[in-house]
């Protein structure tokens, strides 16, 4: 049989990554003869992918970013309706970015009723705005979940779902000698306790989080005087994340600088060595959770927000913790301090408490490990189950077996 003619559209980093892993799944099943047209970025282009124009064009966010790019975002959203229905594809696969991908899928819809619409990552609809599910329904076919909890939920609204392992669950383990030599490198004998801080990578994190992270600090030391600092942050933030959390040396914090191009991939891996060196990480809210988890690093998390924001968040989150380890472990094995609780008087004593405490740090571990098993770690490639999920929804070609079960 031929193989599928897809039409893919990634409209962000982290969207990009997917999709490359997904090229390489199908590629592996399907070989080269594979048709791949739509919109990606340089990691897809990586696998050969040749993207209608440049991704980065749909990579803003907020309403202040939005509005002055909003006619060629408009303009991007007509024409590559325009392509998906000139292609006429077997499937369109949109990844993540639905107020780009859904809007393109909906309009192709009209004019082709029978289009396959697969969607990759599913919406949070477990934890806020349930009825985006029913709302996405209508213009998809199929979903790819990161998440195990989250197929019922897509099926409930009456799309297929299979869960196809998070990506994070691969992150390549950190050695000892990676350890040391970053340990050299940054000036922190072995016997110091290292603290990695991770005040948000948007602005409006870093400046409501950034102070409350510093007394943090500033009580920790008060009681340990040598506890090594250390602040990943990404290259549009350094400056300010640095001003917030003082400056570089043995006064205050060292810096990590992500970096672009060529040197974002060294510079990533430092990130992650910095995680799996740590003792404990105190962190805003969100997906580095999972990229702690995935180097055993215990935690802490912290989100703070203005009084209006926290009075619209109490009534549409449903749940009572927002970590994704105590989530998909169904445990609050992470401390979180949220809206009102995001005060260095409650942050602190549960941070002095991973340092000090090696069974509560342990048990943050342990957690973590149990994380990655749920999510894919030692089991098939989330590309590649990706990949077999795809198949099997376009269902052009005969895809020998299932997708493995995940253990756990």
């Amino acid at each position: 049989m031929r193989p599928p003619h897809l039409f893919m559209i990634a409209g962000e980093p982290s969207g990009d990554l997917l999709g490359a892993a997904l090229i390489r799944g199908l590629r592996t099943l399907c070989g080269p003869c594979l048709r791949l047209e739509g919109v990606g970025g340089p990691a897809m282009e990586g696998e050969g992918f040749r993207s209608r124009f440049p991704m980065e064009e749909l990579s803003v966010m907020g309403i202040a970013e939005v509005l002055p790019r909003l006619p060629n975002l408009l303009r991007r959203i007509r024409e590559t309706t325009e392509a998906v229905i000139a292609a006429r594809p077997d499937a369109l696969v949109t990844i993540d970015s639905p107020d780009f991908c859904l809007r393109v899928a909906r309009r192709a819809r009209k004019v082709l009723p029978d289009l396959k619409v697969i969607h990759y990552v599913a919406p949070s609809v477990w934890a806020w705005r349930p009825k985006r599910a029913d709302k996405m329904a209508k213009a998809v076919d199929h979903v790819l979940a990161l998440l195990p909890f989250e197929p019922p939920y897509m099926r409930a609204a009456g799309m297929t779902c299979d869960f196809v392992g998070h990506p994070v669950a691969g992150t390549p383990r950190v050695s000892a000698n990676e350890i040391q030599s970053l340990r050299s490198e940054l000036g922190i004998d072995a016997k110091r306790k290292v603290l990695v801080v991770l005040p948000g990578s948007r602005g409006s994190e870093v400046r409501r989080l950034g102070p409350v992270f510093r007394e943090v600090v500033d009580r920790l030391r008060a009681s340990e005087p040598d506890l090594a600092v250390v602040v990943p942050t990404v290259e549009p933030m350094f400056d300010e994340v640095s001003a917030l959390l003082g400056t570089s040396g043995e006064g205050r914090a060292i810096f990590l600088r992500t970096e672009k191009g060529a040197a974002a991939s060294a510079s990533d891996r430092r990130k992650h060595v910095a995680f799996a060196m740590a003792d404990a990480a105190l962190a805003a809210s969100g997906t580095v959770s999972l990229e702690l988890a995935a180097h055993g690093t215990p935690m802490v998390i912290a989100y703070g927000a203005n009084p209006i924001t926290a009075a619209i968040l109490r009534r549409m989150v449903r749940l009572d913790t927002v970590t994704l380890v105590n989530l998909v472990t169904n445990t609050r094995s992470v401390p979180e301090f949220l809206l009102e609780d995001c005060t260095p008087e409650k942050i602190a004593p549960a941070v002095a408490l991973l340092l000090a405490d090696t069974d509560a740090a342990n048990a943050q571990r342990d957690a973590a490990d149990r994380a990655m098993e749920l999510l894919g770690r030692g089991g098939e490639a989330p590309g590649l189950r990706a990949a077999r999920s795809v198949l099997g929804a376009v269902a052009t070609v005969r895809v020998e077996g299932s997708l493995p079960h995940l253990r756990g």
